[in-house]
């Protein structure tokens, strides 16, 4: 192909690497991301889909089983997709191509999977009857939010192994940085891992951070009860406390004036997340940052493609 002479513009170059990028996905099975997708999205829904946006548990849970499947997706989409053609493209950079071309055409055919990618996640939540949020917090509806919100931690994560695979030698390079990249990702998430110091800080370039506190505020994590309390209190309602069982009373007087919602919604009152808020301001600033996350990883790409004239190997 002598994209010097027929397709010498940006943008035309940009619309023939799309072209070929779709085809590959036909005819070289690039479509089994998709399927593989729903497998790994029924998988997670049927572990933690029960209580995912109904209890502060169940939505932390939740947020970050979603948030680990869009990473998931995201990685696995563009890890290997430069370095397999990595001669390829260092000839056709030498033809004429315009880097900038190359990485555009990429990002757009990764958009059009993480959007796919979204839709089938939202789907087989939907068909495994999850809770999904009704109430929107930029737009009038909780799905689109929840959505836009997947959508874009795919993306970001997708970008992220983008400029991984513009970076490395090989495919073999590239998979063996992809878990460590996971890695990282899940323990700055924020979800389980309280950090401080210097690795607190990290959290800011960390597509996870930003995407669970964006699907938990989305979620209106701090509007639901927390369970632990009570099940802690009904596991002991049968110590006794000076011949008596005052937990067990305490249950069952609860339990008699149907009180029981209220315990968790006055517990969960106690246990509320000021990076959970339910605000515009608040989804948004996560939404920009996944977005600068996005954007990075894109320069980064395109930086690294123009020096493969340099590469030796």
């Amino acid at each position: 192909m002598n994209t010097k002479q027929t397709y010498r513009g940006r943008v035309p170059q940009t619309f023939l690497y799309l072209g070929k990028f779709l085809r590959m996905f036909v005819y070289q099975n690039d479509w089994k991301v998709l399927p593989m997708a729903a497998i790994i999205a029924a998988a997670v829904v049927f572990v933690v889909g029960g209580n995912l946006f109904v209890t502060q548990e169940g939505t932390m849970m939740g947020s970050f089983a979603l948030v680990c499947v869009c990473l998931w997706n995201g990685f696995f989409n563009s890890i290997q997709v430069v370095c397999r053609e990595r001669a390829i493209v260092k000839r056709e950079h030498r033809a004429g191509l315009h880097m900038s071309s190359y990485v555009a055409a990429q990002v757009i055919y990764q958009f059009l999977l993480c959007v796919a990618q979204t839709v089938i996640l939202l789907l087989v939540c939907r068909a495994a009857k999850v809770a999904l949020p009704a109430q929107g917090t930029i737009t009038p509806w909780g799905v689109l939010d929840l959505g836009l919100s997947l959508l874009l931690v795919t993306f970001a994560s997708d970008m992220m192994a983008l400029a991984v695979s513009c970076m490395m030698k090989n495919t073999t390079a590239a998979m063996t940085v992809m878990p460590f990249m996971l890695i990282f990702q899940l323990l700055l998430s924020g979800g389980f891992f309280q950090l401080s110091g210097f690795a607190a800080k990290l959290r800011v370039v960390s597509a996870s951070y930003w995407g669970l506190n964006s699907v938990c505020a989305i979620g209106r994590y701090n509007e639901q009860g927390m369970v632990t309390l009570w099940n802690t209190v009904f596991k002991f309602r049968n110590i006794e406390f000076m011949g008596e069982k005052p937990l067990l009373e305490i249950i069952r007087t609860i339990e008699k004036e149907g009180k029981v919602n209220d315990f968790l919604l006055w517990s969960g009152s106690y246990n509320q997340n000021e990076l959970f808020v339910s605000t515009t301001e608040n989804v948004l600033h996560c939404w920009a940052l996944l977005g600068v996350i996005a954007l990075v990883s894109i320069v980064v790409a395109i930086i690294a493609l123009e020096f493969i004239d340099r590469d030796r190997r």
